[in-house]
């Protein structure tokens, strides 16, 4: 767990890197002072002096650059950070025997030093070496495209009022001079196109240079998901532990793994940008729980990553936010009672007639066991596709399953087939562990049914399990609902509100909700616990990735 003592380090760190690197752009175009240059003339020529000018433009953007860094615990950054910070006491020396600023920079250094232990967070080791290689490409390329376009410039600049033809030697040292005197060895270009060359040289150092910096500081890229034994692991756990459907879905193919240090606990996870979003709370035994949560903190934080639970039970969240995480409702669950349900009674009229319309137009309602045949996943898949293309969508994945073969087979599906014996529309059910709790996964219809398909093929299924002994049935998350409804509630969760009104032409929320309260369900808070408010756009972000399968990039396609 984060001390304050800590945070306040980092915070401390930052601003002072950040000052240092603004002290360095102003000490950069500032005269040094006349009694300490004349003293530094008799050491280093004015190349070498007006070099450490140079030098100290350069780091002062470079530590601005590095500051915000700091603050994500990277240890490239620190390590970055350490080293400039010395370039620069040797910078500030060598320029103008700048001792004040050299103090500034060495006070910053002892600090780094001191707090070495909480720079922890890796960067993406394949683009570290990325950065690094572009790095020195960057190097390179900028001096061969400014040795190359001086040497083909003829007689385009003056060097001190004099016309030059510059030889290649001659267009490497002026290159080079660019960079490291102040006067840029008195190049004077004659021609706006030569002032333009002049310039560019400046804009693909710095253009090259952002990028290997962008590079070195990218959090960890999560390119493979869960092992085959990783996986098998935490099947054994859910098997064990899994309380809510929700459980099941944490074996799907898109998920990996973080298992708690005594190995009984698994936390499914997709990491996407620089949020790693973990599907509800940690599956295993309830007493291990929190030792769980705190070392999934602690892995995000040494990928750089935040760490975000979605869906949560009720149950953590004082711990939750203990530990620093803001909790925010984002739905309601809806639980049937099965030891309570039935189609009796005037307020499931409605419920009784749809069964009793289609049972006599012919449609028959069946349940199959797994493993489900290739036969009967062929016939779901064209149910699927038109149930896709009506709905103009694509498959979500993360907190909800997709028309997967090996997933679907190994799951229980219940059908409804009309008179001429094709399948109007399924759903497909799990549950997890030892619960006596079982859910709906995937709802497909084809594009005309008749009307109350749906309730029945529900009202089916309840009943269904109902006989099979299962106590509790969930209809699954009711997104928004509950959410902001009351003087309580979070000013984000009244914003959620608010965007619910306001969006039911592009989703249904209050069309879901209605229908599954026909069922008269319970209904159980649902929430999702972030890091904090800077965090929120990059969780956010993940989150959607995630459910997406990343297919909201392809609206950003081409140029991302």
């Amino acid at each position: 767990m984060r001390s304050q003592r800590s945070r306040i380090g980092l915070w401390t760190a930052s601003l002072l890197t950040g000052l240092v690197g603004v002290v360095n752009l102003l000490s950069s175009v500032t005269p040094s002072l006349q009694a300490r240059r004349q003293l530094l003339e008799e050491f280093f020529p004015f190349p070498v002096r007006a070099g450490g000018h140079f030098f100290a433009a350069i780091i002062g953007f470079l530590l601005l650059t590095l500051a915000a860094n700091l603050l994500r615990r990277k240890r490239i950054a620190w390590l970055l950070t350490v080293g400039l910070l010395i370039l620069s006491i040797v910078s500030h020396l060598v320029k103008g025997l700048d001792y004040e600023e050299s103090i500034l920079a060495a006070v910053l250094l002892v600090q780094l030093v001191i707090m070495r232990d909480e720079f922890t967070a890796s960067s993406d080791r394949p683009s570290i070496a990325q950065g690094i290689r572009v790095l020195f490409g960057a190097l390179l390329f900028t001096l061969a495209y400014g040795t190359a376009g001086f040497y083909i410039l003829d007689e385009k600049y003056n060097i001190n009022q004099v016309p030059i033809n510059f030889s290649f030697h001659e267009a490497l040292f002026q290159t080079l001079a660019m960079f490291f005197t102040a006067d840029n060895a008195g190049l004077a270009p004659k021609t706006r196109f030569a002032e333009f060359f002049a310039d560019s040289i400046y804009a693909v150092g710095a253009v090259t240079l952002s990028y290997a910096l962008f590079m070195l500081l990218r959090p960890v890229l999560l390119r493979a998901v869960g092992t085959p034994k990783e996986r098998q692991q935490a099947k054994q756990i859910v098997e064990q532990y899994g309380r809510i459907p929700l459980a099941r879905l944490a074996l799907l193919e898109d998920k990996s793994y973080y298992f708690s240090p005594s190995g009984k606990s698994a936390i499914a996870y997709v990491a996407k940008g620089r949020g790693a979003i973990a599907l509800g709370d940690p599956i295993g035994p309830p007493e291990d729980q929190e030792e769980a949560i705190i070392g999934f903190q602690q892995f995000c934080d040494c990928n750089d990553w935040y760490s975000a639970f979605y869906q949560t039970l009720p149950d953590n969240l004082e711990f939750y936010k203990s530990l620093g995480f803001r909790v925010l409702q984002i739905g309601e669950e809806a639980i049937v009672n099965l030891k309570t349900f039935s189609l009796k009674g005037k307020a499931n009229q409605n419920l009784r007639t749809a069964i009793n319309r289609l049972t006599k137009s012919g449609h028959e309602v069946k349940f199959y066991e797994p493993p489900l045949s290739d036969e009967l996943l062929r016939q779901m898949k064209i149910v699927s596709d038109e149930w896709l293309q009506m709905m103009q969508g694509a498959e979500k994945k993360f907190s909800v399953g997709w028309f997967n073969e090996a997933y679907l087979r190994e799951t229980r599906a219940v059908v409804v087939y009309t008179s001429e014996g094709k399948i109007s529309a399924f759903a497909n059910t799990i549950s997890s562990g030892e619960s006596k709790l079982v859910g709906v996964d995937l709802m497909r219809r084809r594009t005309e049914v008749e009307n109350g398909t749906m309730e029945c093929l529900f009202a089916s299924m309840l009943q269904h399990f109902q006989e099979l002994g299962y106590e509790q049935f969930d209809l699954g998350l009711s997104a928004l609902a509950g959410v902001g409804e009351t003087e309580k509630s979070l000013r984000l969760e009244k914003v959620l509100n608010y965007l619910s009104e306001h969006l039911e032409q592009f989703y249904n929320f209050k069309g879901l909700h209605s229908f599954k309260e026909k069922f008269l369900p319970e209904w159980e808070p649902r929430y999702f616990v972030y890091p904090g408010y800077r965090s929120l756009p990059d969780v956010v972000v993940a989150l959607i990735r995630a459910d997406s399968g990343d297919r909201l990039l392809d609206y950003f396609k081409p140029g991302d």
